[in-house]
């Protein structure tokens, strides 16, 4: 009777040992897989930006499609979408600054971005932080993405990011409807960048 005990046990450490081993490759195998994905989107974004003449050399246009990639994904928003947002506000300019005083790749004004900063790991020195491309990607990002969430609705955070969330309220409270311009140029661009680019 012990001995069929310990045989039965021994099957089942086996079959758990096995299961764990199974599980293991696994993950190993789908962390692989997403390291590819995330490879090949980052070379096509480096590419496109470099169609597009952007003017940073090429350790710059790494971090910049790294940075891009990887934050979208943190939050949740298709990389497409934000490269679409940035060739519209700032033409991949990333020293651009608005006559309303917006900086950088995505045009952040210093005014929000300062408050968004510490959330997302960006030690905040002035409104020339937002000139740096890494941190006005991680800041942009995350303020297009708590758009989303407060508008439930991509159209209406793309309005909001363009006039500002309170105004855009305002607009909404009057019954009115917000131009449509912006929004129109941002998805044009969004669709181009899907036949380009590779899903997230």
């Amino acid at each position: 009777m012990r001995l069929k005990n310990r045989l039965a046990l021994s099957t089942i450490s086996v079959v758990v040992l096995l299961c764990i081993m199974l599980i293991s490759v696994q993950q190993t195998s789908a962390g692989r897989r997403e390291e590819v994905k995330r490879e090949e989107a980052v070379n096509l974004i480096i590419e496109h930006l470099r169609e597009r003449n952007v003017n940073v050399e090429d350790e710059g246009l790494q971090g910049i499609a790294e940075m891009v990639y990887d934050e979208s994904m943190q939050h949740n928003v298709d990389y497409r979408l934000v490269l679409a947002i940035m060739k519209i506000e700032s033409n991949f300019k990333h020293d651009a600054v608005s006559h309303k005083g917006a900086r950088g790749l995505l045009q952040v004004k210093p005014s929000c971005a300062k408050y968004i900063a510490p959330d997302v790991g960006v030690k905040w020195k002035g409104a020339k932080t937002l000139d740096e491309p890494e941190k006005n990607i991680k800041i942009g990002v995350r303020l297009f993405s708590s758009l989303i969430e407060d508008f439930q609705n991509v159209n209406m955070a793309l309005h909001a990011y363009h006039v500002g969330p309170t105004r855009l309220k305002k607009i909404l409270a009057e019954k009115k409807r917000p131009q449509k311009r912006y929004l129109n140029l941002v998805l044009d661009e969004y669709d181009r960048n899907i036949d380009l680019l590779p899903e997230p």
